[in-house]
């Protein structure tokens, strides 16, 4: 039986409830490739790989400056932890479609990530991306997988558009994206959702490497980051819309969002207020939150949470410095929820945006794409599966 056939069950339980069941954890491991390897979001994923149970790192890429050197010698490493041993002497290659691994990564620059990304998935790679580029085309998953898995049914139509065989891309949301709507996804099942209004307060290492001139952000806020404000209002449609078969239905949100750079090194802070179709008190928005539960499958992978939102009760929390690595980084920690004048219910939550908002938040999908049978052996080894459920 298929990866994915065992990891998704057509049976029910009383009631009529959907059984789903463990992801199996592979034999082999998936062989895994990263683009953009020497920068921020690259090192992130080269770091969080070195030890993971189903992936293997095997191929690390980047542009003509670094190509040729060992990863070591062609990186500045910007991460507390060192370089993991298993990536110090990979030779760093160019971003063409001929690594030896059976999927890729892709924490390019936006610059050159668009065509870069098609030429891999159209050579046969799945195309697991950061980037922005696709994200909002109209056969591509913008996935998380806590939110909308089924938004993978996409991938068959989207190889038939592009005559791609094996390859395709799925992408990941913008990185104060992705923590808003891990927080919307309980509340709009709960109660619906009409309005959404947020200001974000976002890390500069979402800047990517030197990012913000220092001059610029010491003791400063800088109240525009170019593009932020769009994503923030269009991503979060096509996350929390439908999938019907041939195109993405949107949400049909009212979202305003505005954006500011502030001079702390990681974690993005976010304050929402948010109007509700169906009125809800502060406690039963607090228990929607607190009770947000994924299914065993996804909690079966080895870097999903089980409770990927956490509510914290001081009322000077969430904060970078002291809430940004909760759950390793994957959790959306909320606080402050309180009535709101002008819509119904305000809060603020605080993501990690390296590592939920990217680097992590891309692992994620890798793991439900391999659990779901979408990742196929590149090489004459054979990933097959056993019967133990990946360990937690």
């Amino acid at each position: 039986m298929s990866p994915r056939a065992q990891s998704r069950s057509n049976g029910q339980l009383p009631g009529g409830q959907l059984e789903t069941k463990r992801a199996r954890k592979p034999e082999k491991k998936w062989r895994a490739g990263v683009l953009g390897a020497t920068g921020i979001v690259g090192q992130r994923l080269v770091n969080l790989l070195a030890e993971h149970p189903w992936f293997e790192l095997t191929e690390v890429a980047a542009s003509e400056r670094s190509s040729g050197r060992t990863y070591a010698e062609a990186v500045r490493w910007h991460l507390e932890t060192p370089i993991p041993e298993v990536a110090r002497d990979l030779v760093v290659k160019g971003v063409e479609p001929a690594l030896d691994c059976d999927f890729v990564f892709s924490a390019l620059d936006s610059s050159v990530a668009g065509p870069v990304e098609e030429d891999f998935a159209r050579a046969g790679y799945p195309v697991v991306s950061n980037s922005r580029n696709h994200r909002m085309d109209a056969d591509v998953p913008l996935l998380i997988p806590e939110v909308n898995a089924a938004h993978l049914d996409a991938i068959p139509v989207q190889r038939k558009n592009r005559g791609y065989d094996t390859g395709f891309i799925v992408t990941n949301p913008n990185c104060s994206t992705a923590g808003l709507v891990l927080v919307l996804k309980p509340l709009a099942d709960a109660f619906g959702l009409e309005r959404i209004f947020v200001v974000t307060l976002q890390a500069i290492s979402g800047a990517g490497y030197p990012g913000v001139a220092s001059m610029d952000i010491q003791g400063n806020v800088v109240p525009f980051i170019s593009g932020e404000e769009e994503k923030m209002e269009a991503e979060p449609q096509k996350l929390l819309g439908k999938w019907d078969g041939t195109r993405f239905i949107e949400a049909g949100l009212g979202i305003s969002a505005h954006c500011n750079r502030v001079p702390v090194l990681d974690g993005h802070l976010e304050c929402v207020s948010l109007g509700l179709k169906k009125i809800a008190s502060l406690a039963e928005v607090r228990e929607a939150l607190q009770k947000f539960e994924v299914d065993e499958e996804l909690a079966s992978l080895p870097t999903a949470l089980r409770h990927p939102v956490i509510v914290v009760d001081d009322e000077n929390r969430p904060q970078p410095r002291r809430d940004a690595a909760a759950g390793k980084g994957m959790a959306a920690v909320v606080g402050r929820i309180r009535e709101c004048p002008l819509h119904d219910v305000k809060l603020t939550l605080l993501s990690h945006n390296l590592v939920r908002g990217a680097a992590g938040a891309a692992l994620l999908n890798a793991e439900l794409l391999a659990a779901r049978g979408f990742l196929k052996d590149r090489s004459a080894r054979g990933a097959t599966e056993v019967a133990e459920p990946a360990l937690r």
